[in-house]
């Protein structure tokens, strides 16, 4: 099971820009490149998916793919395109959405097309509501998803070649909130700023708590910092890959083969227990990513540089040969200027949407 919380708050590179600690990932993605004459050969590793899933991609569109015996473990959703311009009736279409599916509040609300959590809102009410679709630009499409209120995060990431019956887990991520407790005397900025880990990330959270800094929480009570399980967020990534048991591996086998043609990526879910999970039970499906996941327990505190970058190299190289093994079997790769494409694309909304929860 996840390993107990490390002494040191952040690791060397945990909060590199990207700019710094991607260039050997890219450098590398281009040699691949090279080798099997196609920059885009991964958008083939899941060829159904926009990019394969490297970017650009609809969330909706991956889970929609999912069979009778997958959709069973797939917290339920459904979708919903922003008017243009008279943006008066949105709540309305929602709800209604909503019925459809037999939705009720909370839910979450995220982009369909997104990234690292951007966009993510937590809506308890018709007036949240109301107020959350309000703060995306018209045209959006967004995802309306029962919330899973279950208190084990975790990602999963599964690799499995054409050729292969069965496929493996590579990592597990076990994806911690970061809680802070009152004293009765401090504010909420005063405990961002005491706290070990809290206190190197103050741009991280500060802005998430807006309107909250000045409140003096009760001694002992919960003050929960962000909502999103993402690590650039803020959230705390822990290393569960023993964890990756013999019957994990089978239930998540059995449900991504009734995903056609889904090779690689990570499998977010929410979980009863850490023991539950490990058993291949009790948990709901919240978010199928493709081939532009990453493995995140690299980003558990204790993981070395060497570590991180094996495991990316490894991980990138497997999109490659799996996308090159799709190819010879007649799937066509989306080509360099369509994946250039996807990513200005996403990038774009991204920099329109809300900050997440």
């Amino acid at each position: 099971m996840a390993e107990p919380a490390p002494a040191n708050p952040l690791s060397l590179f945990e909060f590199w820009p990207g700019s710094i600690f991607y260039t050997p990932i890219v450098l590398y993605w281009i040699a691949m490149g090279f080798r099997y004459g196609d920059f885009s050969v991964p958008s083939a590793a899941n060829p159904r998916i926009e990019t394969g899933g490297l970017c650009g991609e609809s969330k909706s569109g991956i889970l929609d793919l999912a069979g009778a015996e997958a959709k069973k473990w797939i917290a339920p959703y459904t979708v919903m395109t922003l008017a243009r311009g008279a943006r008066s009736e949105d709540t309305k279409i929602a709800l209604a959405a909503m019925d459809a599916a037999g939705l009720h509040f909370p839910v979450v609300v995220k982009p369909d097309i997104g990234c690292n959590g951007t966009g993510v809102k937590l809506v308890r009410d018709r007036l949240v509501l109301s107020e959350v679709l309000a703060s995306f630009p018209d045209n959006v499409r967004l995802m309306i998803q029962k919330l899973v209120d279950a208190p084990v995060e975790a990602g999963l990431f599964y690799v499995r070649h054409p050729d292969e019956p069965t496929g493996r887990i590579t990592s597990i991520t076990y994806k911690e909130v970061p809680v802070l407790y009152g004293d009765g005397s401090s504010t909420i900025e005063m405990l961002v700023r005491r706290n070990p880990r809290t206190s190197l990330l103050p741009d991280i959270y500060l802005p998430r708590l807006a309107g909250r800094l000045d409140k003096v929480p009760a001694a002992g009570e919960p003050v929960q910092l962000v909502f999103t399980g993402n690590h650039c967020k803020g959230s705390i990534f822990r290393n569960g890959c023993a964890d990756a048991t013999p019957e994990l591996t089978h239930r998540l086998d059995t449900l991504i083969k009734d995903i056609p043609d889904f090779y690689f990526g990570r499998i977010d879910v929410k979980a009863a227990s850490i023991g539950e999970l490990r058993h291949g039970r009790g948990f709901s499906i919240i978010e199928i990513n493709g081939v532009g996941s990453e493995a995140t327990h690299i980003w558990d505190s204790r993981t070395t540089l060497l570590e991180a970058y094996r495991t990316q190299f490894y991980h990138y190289r497997q999109t490659f040969r799996i996308g090159a093994a799709n190819r010879k079997r007649g799937w066509k790769t989306c080509g360099a200027l369509t994946m250039l494409r996807y990513w200005r694309k996403q990038r774009r909304l991204l920099a329109s949407y809300p900050l997440n929860d």
